[in-house]
């Protein structure tokens, strides 16, 4: 069979009737039903670039693979015949009393009236809605005979409407101009197949599961966003917190918005990681002290950037317990990375060397990067402490990692961003065991070097000294003051530290005051 169209013809007829017309008094139009519909399917198949970079050679078919001559912006392939052998014929079962002219859309383009009588035939539905886009195979002049597979089978009137709207809904879609211009058929026809593969492989019951989670996932994300901004918002101090992490998580986020940018990944991901570099880049200037003089101009016209760490991590043993842990990862990291790109380069295929240095920096971040995680562990277990951590956002942040490997699996994504959550799983545990062995004092003094029974007697001296004068009732004394203790008692720890040296020097300090 050559590039062209096939049609099925599909009439119904009742028992000692005739679909053809010239069967005399056998054929009636009233009792005769008749649909048709296209087998064929002109789709167009990716073409492929990746090819080793060492030998040269790729697995791919010939066909399949762009050459020299290929223009580079060219990305498939002129379309071409496609069959799929399945097709099921379904007959409605309805008995609603449609009136000619008063049908809605989009069950109107199926339902057809008998002009004389306003009677409306039996609808026969041709469904291949459960066809996969995958398993359209090319039609050439090597497949002479095709094979097809007819189903015949009832429908009930609810998921014939529901057929009807995704077909509708599919070909309204195509014809709007974003779609053609943004967005080609082929990507379109991928989101369909991944979600009619959740329907048929996922049991029902974890099906509406994940549908839940998937949006309790998405409130988690943005509250983890929000107090991940929150903390380091209000962050004064720096100690404890692993300052080399941040340039770190900045790179690695710029690595995974990459990655994820020139892969066909999910909108709702692309958005996720798009918005995590933002945050991380934000938190640069928290942990830097950024200054402008115009004193010395750089050639007379530019003024000079003085770029420092903040006194807070230079002056707590934060920042060498920080070269210690990296110097430490370094040794490990180094090998891995050699050993990882040798590996890629030999027995991998990529689409030129920014694809393989992409692939590789993602890949080697996701499988060995819960290793550059562990300068924070070392920090903790070195000041025996986990007070100066975001809480809220780590919690938050393992919630959406246990939701991930929910359904990192129904929704078509990376494998290596599958790998990513369990990393981040073990992590996190790791983070709860410190929790448990480092337990909270508390009389702990927060970031500003002030402690509760400090607050307390502040707040009694206030006291006294506003009822002595009068100035303010005993009443708003009251709630000012549980408001200020709630600060440190809620169990809120982005606003608690343990009771370090340094911590101690600024206590020392307010108390001098």
């Amino acid at each position: 069979m050559f590039n062209g169209s096939l049609y099925i013809h599909v009439y119904l007829v009742k028992p000692g009737f005739s679909p053809d017309p010239n069967a005399g008094n056998k054929y009636s139009l009233r009792y005769t039903v008749y649909k048709s519909k296209m087998l064929t399917r002109y789709k167009r198949r990716r073409l492929s670039r990746t090819t080793n970079l060492i030998t040269g050679h790729t697995d791919s078919h010939p066909d399949l693979t762009a050459n020299s001559s290929t223009p580079s912006g060219v990305q498939y392939l002129p379309p071409v015949t496609h069959w799929h052998p399945n097709l099921t014929i379904n007959l409605v079962d309805d008995q609603s009393p449609w009136v000619k002219g008063s049908v809605p859309m989009p069950l109107d383009q199926f339902i057809e009236f008998y002009s004389p009588t306003n009677e409306y035939y039996p609808v026969v539905y041709l469904n291949d809605y459960w066809n996969l886009n995958e398993d359209y195979k090319p039609v050439n002049e090597t497949t002479p005979v095709l094979p097809i597979r007819i189903t015949f089978s009832p429908l009930s009137l609810f998921k014939w409407q529901l057929y009807a709207a995704q077909t509708a809904k599919k070909t309204w879609f195509n014809q709007m101009i974003v779609t053609s211009v943004l967005q080609p058929e082929n990507e379109n026809d991928e989101e369909q197949d991944a979600i009619k593969k959740a329907l048929i492989e996922t049991n029902p019951w974890l099906l509406v599961i994940t549908v839940v989670v998937s949006i309790v996932h998405s409130v988690f994300e943005l509250l983890a966003f929000k107090n991940d901004i929150q903390f380091w918002k209000t962050r004064e101090s720096l100690e404890g917190l692993s300052v080399r992490s941040v340039f770190f998580n900045v790179f690695q986020s710029f690595i995974v918005v990459l990655y994820v940018l020139d892969n066909d990944t999910n909108f709702v991901i692309k958005l996720s990681v798009v918005l995590g570099l933002l945050i991380e880049v934000w938190k640069i200037k928290k942990v830097l002290s950024i200054k402008v003089s115009y004193d010395s101009l750089i050639f007379n016209a530019f003024p000079r950037i003085h770029v420092e760490y903040q006194s807070s991590y230079v002056e707590s043993d934060t920042k060498k317990y920080d070269q210690m842990a990296f110097r430490y990862l370094s040794w490990m990291l180094f090998p891995l990375l050699t050993a990882y790109c040798g590996y890629s380069l030999i027995y991998e295929e990529h689409r030129g060397w920014y694809s393989w240095i992409l692939s590789v920096s993602y890949g080697f971040l996701l499988t060995f990067g819960f290793i550059m995680m562990t300068p924070q562990l070392f920090i903790n277990y070195k000041m025996k402490s986990v007070a100066h951590l975001p809480w809220r956002m780590l919690t938050y942040k393992a919630l959406n990692t246990f939701i991930d490997d929910l359904f990192a699996f129904v929704i078509r994504m990376p494998t290596l961003y599958r790998l990513g959550c369990l990393r981040d799983d073990v992590i996190f545990f790791i983070y709860l065991y410190q929790r448990w062995i480092y337990p909270m004092d508390p009389n702990r003094v927060n970031e500003f070097g002030v402690s509760k029974e400090m607050l307390d007697a502040q707040t009694k001296k206030k006291l006294e000294k506003v009822d002595a004068n009068g100035e303010l009732p005993s009443d708003d004394a009251a709630t000012h003051t549980s408001k200020s203790l709630s600060t440190l008692s809620n169990g809120d720890d982005n606003h608690q530290e343990e009771n370090t040296p340094s911590v101690r020097k600024r206590q020392s300090g307010f108390i001098k005051k």
